[in-house]
């Protein structure tokens, strides 16, 4: 079996594991991250939220993204170009009267408030698998991959998951970008140091 093959079935098998998180369970986990996650000082600083519109058993952004806005900051969300295989970064004001059913059903807003997505200080990324050192799966387009790492590379990279999404170490590609940060309902992991301190030790 090969790693392309491996990472396909862990992908499978954890979304599948996913999906059967009652709504309850869900929206309580989803809660938990969210305290976690809006308690951190990178996340208090930061002026430019991009944020995922969660979809089916993902953990749940769009109060977040209330949240975010209630508190002054700008927030923008993607839309999907599949045709172009990318993420355009649109700013939103009001998610219920902006979003609608767009790319593979995900909620999305229209173009006319396209961002230039130099201006993201923080990207909230989700995804199929992770572990504590940042790997992520996503699932299978590349779109986060690409747009992190030829539009908005110097955003915080800060991936949300359950805990039960994590595994030991994630099977990941040339082209997988890693996480700055990762948040679940039990720890937020700060990924840069996590990498350094074991390159230290391997150093060592």
């Amino acid at each position: 079996m090969n790693d392309t093959t491996s990472s396909c079935l862990l992908r499978r098998a954890m979304l599948s594991a996913r999906d059967q998180l009652d709504p309850a369970s869900r929206a309580e986990k989803s809660r938990r991250i969210a305290a976690l996650l809006t308690g951190h000082p990178a996340v208090c600083a930061a002026r430019h939220f991009f944020v995922y519109v969660h979809f089916r058993s993902e953990v749940e952004t769009l109060p977040l993204i209330e949240q975010f806005l209630a508190a002054g900051k700008t927030v923008s969300v993607p839309l999907t170009l599949r045709k172009e295989g990318r993420l355009l970064a649109v700013r939103i004001t009001d998610p219920a009267s902006q979003l609608r059913p767009g790319c593979f059903g995900i909620l999305e807003p229209d173009k006319e408030q396209a961002v230039h997505p130099a201006e993201i200080d923080l990207a909230l990324i989700p995804g199929s698998v992770f572990d504590q050192l940042g790997g992520r799966l996503g699932y299978g387009g590349g779109f986060y991959d690409r747009f992190l790492s030829q539009d908005a590379p110097q955003a915080l990279r800060v991936a949300l998951a359950y805990a039960m999404q994590l595994v030991e170490q994630a099977p990941l590609e040339a082209h997988d970008q890693l996480m700055d940060m990762l948040v679940t309902e039990e720890q937020l992991y700060d990924c840069r140091r996590i990498r350094d301190a074991q390159n230290s030790d391997i150093q060592g």
